[in-house]
């Protein structure tokens, strides 16, 4: 009976190494579709006025905090992910103020969507994400602002 178990181990062990190649070959392939990949280089600037403040997501949208505001080319989903309406320094716009966003446009669910990396609002700038595209927590832009005041951060 060991005799038997080792032999289907072997095969077994076998028949996953042969496998191996295609299983490696389509990690690379779908990882490097990655759809909500953030290139920087891709990045537009689009402005209008604030018709809608939503702190989660509408069903069908992409995960996270959005804006939707009215730019002359039509209404525009802004994503500003899973902290750009919480904690200190986050963003702060009211219905009908006027934002100008910087981001990468993508689509989710077959609809556009701008994912933010900065709002600026009354010569306010709010980072949203990095240059990577990675979501600032509330402590990131907090030390973000503190590194790029010339007086440390300080009011």
């Amino acid at each position: 009976m060991k005799s038997l178990i080792r032999k289907l181990s072997a095969v077994s062990g076998f028949f996953l190494l042969a496998l191996l190649p295609s299983i490696q070959g389509q990690t690379a392939k779908s990882s490097a579709n990655f759809p909500f990949r953030y290139d920087i280089s891709e990045e537009v600037t689009v402005s209008g006025s604030v018709t809608g403040v939503l702190t989660k997501a509408s069903k069908g949208m992409m995960n996270g905090s959005h804006l939707l505001i009215a730019t002359p080319s039509g209404s525009m989903d802004v994503s500003l992910g899973a902290y750009g309406l919480t904690g200190r320094n986050a963003v702060a716009v009211k219905l009908g103020e006027r934002v100008e966003v910087t981001g990468v446009m993508k689509t989710s669910n077959g609809k556009p969507v701008l994912m933010a990396r900065t709002v600026t609002a009354r010569d306010q700038v709010y980072p949203i994400r990095n240059e990577h595209g990675v979501a600032m927590s509330p402590q990131a832009r907090e030390r973000a602002r503190s590194v790029s005041a010339p007086d440390g951060g300080a009011q």
